[in-house]
């Protein structure tokens, strides 16, 4: 095995049994394939094998099955048996076994930091996290790791002086590393937990660009956390991304308010971004309390409004027609939009009209005009296409669709061959390799070089 190779399909999913594929043959009963695969350096079958052996106390056998991958250097291995070897009260293993892979830093350091952390050497890792605070990463674990350790102080005051007096960034790449808006917030983190929240309210109030990770905004939270809804009221009102005002109608929600839950979403907005997610987030929100009807025509009310008929919202609404046994109503939305597009219509609507006329019971219809579609003989036809006819059982037709398209939907034919009893056939076409140049194999530190 090499450190690369293994890495490169880890990563692209190329040449390799994917997990979601790993985890079907599991589930039918595969397991001797999966353990002889394990063998053969696919990595996603030997971590699976791995914790099922773990699992019935075959520790011995586990740990030589990761051997070879552990031999390699590469750290997804290591961390997979460090983890292993934690779970079976062996910390100190795990330690010795993460400790050099630790010394590039990123990743691998904040994982060992934090086992650090949970086994009783928590200033050890302190230490090793203040010197890398420079990482956005690792300056989050340091945050984490000191609570209770009673160092807050120290570690808000090296935060502090990642935030320039004067100097504020125009734009998300100005300052590499970490930039100061992630360190006020980890420092507003600090002082939340101190019992200090005005400080912390405060703090988050003079963030400049990143206000909002993975769709939650960390003001809005806090507020919510403390109960202070008028606050956060206001707050939800000026937030141009509507991840404030979602977390306004989830607390009113929560509360019972279901009423002012839905007023908060349906207060109009100038932003495109608030106006789109938030008519979705309000019909999910009706759906949740039976109001079905009232969610399709919240979505419909959108889709009918200029520049409202975007592919993801229609989507939306096509979705809430076939969840509602409106399948038809939904074929009588899509040509609507089909006239306002000029009597076009793109694979990405077209797609949605297929599953609406499966629902129909008009299956052998759709295909026939999916075949007539200038997109129709294209890979993503077939995908399409192909899930409709294994939905409907015709899982020998989906693979038929599939073949002439294979290097690029093999993850898909593989899975209709696997659920068809044909294993070997599906492997096979799996592990078959593309000629790609093989990159170094990352060290898990994280570059401070823009993206872009």
């Amino acid at each position: 095995m090499d450190a690369a190779d293994l890495d490169h399909r880890a990563r692209t999913l190329s040449g390799c049994i994917p997990p979601l594929l790993v985890s079907r043959l599991l589930e039918l009963d595969h397991e001797k394939e999966v353990e002889f695969q394990a063998g053969r350096g696919e990595w996603f079958c030997a971590r699976a094998w791995t914790r099922l052996l773990g699992e019935r106390g075959r520790r011995a056998e586990a740990l030589e099955v990761l051997a070879p991958y552990v031999a390699t250097g590469w750290w997804p291995a290591a961390r997979a048996q460090a983890e292993l070897l934690e779970s079976w009260g062996r910390a100190e293993e795990a330690i010795a076994l993460a400790r050099p892979y630790a010394e590039v830093g990123g990743l691998p350091l904040e994982f060992f930091a934090r086992l650090l952390a949970r086994h009783g050497r928590r200033d050890e890792a302190l230490v090793l996290l203040s010197a890398g605070i420079e990482d956005w990463l690792l300056a989050t674990a340091l945050v984490e790791v000191a609570e209770g350790a009673g160092r807050d102080e120290d570690v808000a005051a090296l935060l502090a002086a990642r935030i320039p007096a004067r100097h504020r960034c125009d734009g998300p790449w100005c300052c590499r590393g970490l930039d100061p808006d992630t360190a006020i917030g980890l420092v507003a983190a600090i002082r939340e937990r101190q019992g200090r929240v005005d400080e912390a309210i405060a703090l988050l109030h003079t963030r400049q660009h990143i206000t909002s990770v993975n769709n939650h905004d960390q003001l809005a939270d806090l507020l919510a956390r403390h109960g202070r809804i008028e606050e956060l009221r206001v707050y939800a009102a000026s937030e141009h991304l509507g991840h404030a005002a979602r977390r306004l109608a989830e607390v009113l929600e929560e509360r019972g308010d279901v009423e002012g839950a839905i007023a908060v979403y349906r207060q109009t907005d100038d932003s495109p971004v608030r106006r789109h997610h938030g008519a979705v987030d309000l019909a999910r929100l009706l759906v949740r309390h039976g109001r079905g009807d009232e969610a399709i025509e919240v979505m419909r009310t959108l889709v009918d409004s200029p520049g409202g008929a975007e592919d993801w919202l229609v989507d939306t609404l096509c979705t809430l027609y076939a969840d509602h046994g409106r399948a038809r109503d939904g074929l009588a939305c899509l040509d609507t939009v089909k006239a306002r597009r000029g009597g076009e219509e793109e694979w990405d609507f077209f797609r949605m009209r297929l599953r609406l006329m499966a629902d129909c019971g008009l299956l052998d219809e759709a295909l026939e005009q999916a075949r007539a579609h200038p997109e129709g003989d294209t890979s993503y036809a077939a995908h399409t296409l192909s899930d409709l006819l294994a939905e409907a059982g015709r899982t020998e037709e989906a693979v038929a669709v599939l073949e002439p398209h294979a290097p690029a939907n093999r993850a898909s034919l593989a899975g209709h061959l696997i659920d068809l009893g044909r294993v070997e056939d599906a492997v096979a076409l799996l592990r078959q390799r593309t000629p790609e140049p093989v990159v170094p194999v990352p060290t898990g530190a994280f570059s401070t070089e823009p993206p872009f």
